[in-house]
C-alpha cells in the first residue's frame, strides 16, 4: 500500500524546521507529496512560519528554537524574521517566502496555529463558535491570500473556529488535527465544516482500530501524525491510513519491512 508523505515542518528531523531551505529540500525529495508548515501572525499581522507561541520557548516549556525572545504575534516582523532557527544560519520565514520556495507540484499543508491572541480554545462550544470564528477570520483571510498562487493547499488546525473560518474564506480543503482522546470531536468537526481530511494523533489510531474506517466513511483522507520511526510507519500502514506526517524522509521504505 502506497502512503502519502507529509513532511512535518519540512522534515524537522532532517532540516531546520519551518525554514525556507527545509521546505525546498523536503519538497524536492521524491517521497514527498505534501509539505506541512505552521503559521501565525507577527505583530503587524503578516503570516510567519513558526510552531510555538514564543520565539524563546517551546509550547511545552522546553528551550525554544531561536535566538530571539517574545511572543510571536506581539513581536515586530523584522525581529521575527531575523530570528535564527536552531543555530542553522536560517531564519524564521514569512508564509509568502515559503509559498514562493515550494517546489512545483507539491501540496502545502498550512496548520493554523494562532490568529494573534491568547484567547483561543481548541474545541469551541457551538454557542460561541460564531464569535471565535470571527476572531480567526482576518488572519485566515491573510493566509488564504498569501497561498493564492498555489493550486493545492490543505488548511489544518487543532482549533475548530480556525477550520470554520477557513471553510468560510476558502471553500477549500480543511482537516482537524485531532489529539489522542478527541476523536469524536474531530469527527464532529468533519460533519459541521465539510472537512475533507482527518489528521489523528498516531496514538489514537493505535488504540482505536475502527477510527480510520469511521473517518473514511465521512469522506475523509486520513493522515496520522507524527511518525518518527520506521515502526510508527509500519503500524500506521497496517491500520490503513492514507498518509503519515513524518519527521524524516525514507521512513516508508523501512516501514515496508
Amino acid at each position: 500500500m502506497s502512503l502519502d508523505i507529509l513532511a512535518h515542518r519540512g522534515f524537522a528531523g532532517t532540516f531546520p524546521e519551518n525554514t525556507v531551505p527545509a521546505v525546498t529540500a523536503a519538497g524536492l525529495h521524491p517521497d514527498t507529496h505534501t509539505v506541512e508548515v505552521d503559521t501565525m501572525p507577527a505583530a503587524d499581522g503578516t503570516p510567519v512560519v513558526f510552531h510555538d507561541s514564543r520565539l524563546d520557548e517551546r509550547d511545552d516549556g522546553s528551550e525554544g528554537v531561536t535566538d530571539a525572545e517574545g511572543v510571536v504575534w506581539e513581536t515586530p516582523l523584522a525581529t521575527v524574521t531575523g530570528a535564527e532557527v536552531l543555530g542553522s544560519g536560517f531564519t524564521v520565514p514569512t508564509l509568502a517566502a515559503v509559498v514562493e520556495a515550494l517546489p512545483p507540484g507539491v501540496r502545502l499543508n498550512v496548520e493554523l496555529k494562532n490568529p494573534g491572541t491568547r484567547d483561543v480554545w481548541p474545541a469551541s462550544h457551538p454557542d460561541d463558535l460564531a464569535t471565535r470564528r470571527e476572531t480567526w477570520r482576518p488572519f485566515v483571510e491573510r493566509v488564504a491570500a498569501t497561498c493564492e498562487p498555489l493550486e493545492r493547499v490543505l488548511y489544518s488546525s487543532f482549533f475548530e473556529a480556525a477550520l470554520a473560518a477557513a471553510d468560510d474564506v476558502t471553500g477549500d480543503r480543511t482537516a482537524p488535527v485531532v489529539p489522542d482522546g478527541a476523536a469524536d470531536w474531530g469527527l464532529d468537526c468533519v460533519a459541521r465544516h465539510g472537512c475533507t481530511a482527518f489528521h489523528p494523533a498516531k496514538e489514537a489510531v493505535f488504540t482505536d482500530a475502527a477510527l480510520v474506517g469511521r473517518a473514511r466513511d465521512r469522506g475523509c483522507t486520513v493522515n496520522a501524525w507524527t511518525a518518527r520511526t520506521w515502526h510508527d510507519v509500519k503500524r500506521l500502514r497496517e491500520a490503513g491510513v492514507d498518509g503519515v506526517v513524518a519527521d524524516y524522509p525514507l521512513l516508508t521504505i523501512a516501514g515496508d519491512r
